[in-house]
């Protein structure tokens, strides 16, 4: 199974069209998206084209291939634009060896998480922070922010293939970070 990840585009056009050219690419089954769809929020200033709306009809064009979670910066309103449904404040997927749970960071997280048996893959994003780990046996993921990366750290995604986690940058594709996961 191959997917790519994308947390806190926060309605950067330029980042979400970036992002959709290399899930084009990639060959990805799923783009799973972290939470913070469309809206800025009131704690960041705005991303590099901040165009919701438009940013809601090129994600709409990709909605049957989109697995959403709903972020602390997501609304009703947002879900309004949006034709893939992201209001769930957390997803599981289920492999044949372990278990991805899929939450945006606000609720679930590296200090909150949820219950997890060993070997499974907590990903989340909120932080803007990229992360490729294990702790206590569970593997922790963040794949940063495609829009507004925190920490002096470039705008990145994830993606998951061959059992190995990598978190790449956004423009030059560079591998940020990356753990391999045992099935």
């Amino acid at each position: 199974m191959k997917l790519m990840f994308a947390a806190d585009i926060h309605g950067s056009l330029p980042a979400t069209e970036r992002l959709l050219h290399l899930f084009a690419q990639s060959g990805a089954r799923w783009l799973v998206i972290l939470g913070d769809v469309l809206n800025h929020g009131p704690r960041n200033a705005l991303p590099d084209g901040y165009a919701p709306a438009e940013v809601a009809a090129r994600l709409n064009e990709q909605a049957q291939r989109i697995i959403a979670v709903r972020g602390n910066c997501d609304s009703e309103v947002d879900q309004m634009l949006l034709t893939f449904p992201m209001m769930a404040p957390w997803q599981q997927v289920l492999t044949a060896h372990q278990r991805l749970f899929l939450t945006h960071g606000h609720l679930f997280g590296a200090d909150n998480q949820p219950p997890l048996s060993p070997g499974d893959i907590l990903i989340y994003g909120h932080t803007h922070l990229p992360v490729a780990e294990k702790r206590d046996g569970i593997y922790h993921f963040n794949p940063g922010s495609v829009s507004i990366p925190k920490g002096g750290n470039e705008a990145s995604y994830g993606m998951l293939d061959n059992n190995v986690l990598r978190v790449i940058a956004l423009n030059d594709q560079r591998v940020i970070a990356e753990i391999a996961i045992n099935p």
